[in-house]
Parts: structure tokens; sequence; C-alpha cells
């Protein structure tokens, strides 16, 4: 066999430096969207104070811990969404979110792994933030948990005498582990021993 030389392919990109630049390193100085919030549980009537209400339906790509990816679809729009590691206080994590076409977001549900989240959220406006109650149904009936996204950590907020004792970084009540294990399938125990399962291990919502 005889050895040809290969055409060289000239691509048009040109480096101003000698050593091509490690574009990896250049994602550690981009701002990184960071998603920080507390989560309860429901213990009263917080339905006369809803302002909105929305339907949702999602499912993950991927549960990998710190590569969080969820398809969701809410009411008639569709979003893809991915989420990273919860740090260590269990509030806090990098998401990035987009629109989708409701069609694509339909399909891609198909891909998905194994369980469905469906629940409704109830938007409560609540001072200068809005508590996000998510009523949960099907396999997770009898669920319901409050949402409520901070500026930082030690935001203040009061709380309304409807919420009941702080599940933050419980791992349980992840919407990515009830998909897994749903709430109606809990043993008693589960139920209530929740400082055993306070982590920030597993995968977000």
């Amino acid at each position: 066999m005889v050895e040809r030389e290969l055409p060289k392919l000239d691509t048009g990109v040109r480096f101003s430096s000698p050593a091509p630049v490690n574009v990896f390193s250049l994602y550690s100085l981009l701002p990184m969207p960071k998603e920080i919030e507390r989560k309860f549980l429901i213990t009263g009537d917080f339905k006369p104070q809803v302002s909105t209400s929305h339907r949702i339906t999602q499912g993950y790509l991927s549960t990998i811990p710190g590569r969080t990816v969820r398809i969701r679809i809410k009411d008639q729009k569709g979003y893809l969404t991915i989420k990273g590691a919860i740090n260590e206080t269990g509030m806090s994590r990098y998401e990035w979110e987009k629109e989708i076409e409701l069609a694509d977001a339909h399909e891609l549900l198909k891909l998905c792994e194994p369980g469905m989240i469906d629940k409704t959220r109830h938007l409560i406006p609540w001072g200068k933030h809005t508590f996000e109650v998510d009523e949960f149904h099907s396999e997770n009936r009898g669920l319901v948990m409050a949402e409520i996204e901070l500026a930082d950590e030690n935001d203040f907020f009061e709380k309304p005498a409807w919420l009941g004792e702080e599940v933050t970084g419980d791992r349980r009540y992840y919407n990515s582990m009830l998909m897994k294990n749903p709430f109606t399938e809990w043993s008693p125990s589960m139920k209530t021993n929740n400082s055993r399962y306070r982590t920030s291990a597993g995968p977000g919502n």
C-alpha cells in the first residue's frame, strides 16, 4: 500500500496566542444563574390567598446528581431546565431554563426516565416574595408543599400561618425523587422522620 500525505484543511480558525484558549475555563468567569429557595410542608388552608394556578406535568431526561435535566409542560408551554448540584445548605444551585416548542416538549417527555410528576402550582404573593404551593396528583396525591425563591440565603420573609415544617434539603421531597419514590408509597416512618433525609447529595427539582 502506498502511503499518501493527506491534504491539509484550512478551517479558517486563527488564534492570537501561541496556544489555544481553554474554553472550559472561561465558564468560570461567566455569571451563572442561581436558584435560591426554601421548601415547606403545608398545614393550613392556603387557597383563599391564591392569585393564580397552573397545571404542570414534568419528567426527567437525567436525574444524575449535579446534572438534572427536566422537561416541563406548564399549561400550554414547554420548558427545558438544567439544574446543578445543591450546595451544603440545601438552598442554592445553578439553574438554566429555556422555553421550547410545546410539540418538542411532548416528544421529549417520551424519552424521559420512568415516572412522571403531575401537580397544580398555586401562586400566592407574599410581601416582596411569592410562594409557589404545589398540590400533587396521581401517585403523589396527598402531598402539598410550598417553595419560596429568595434573593440570597439570608433573605427574610414573614411565614404565613398555613406554613408547616421546613423540608429544605430533604431529598425525599425533590420532584426528581418523588418521580421514583412517590408519596403514596411512603411508609408512616418516612413521613415523620424528616431530619434523617436532609442532604445535598441528591439531584434537584
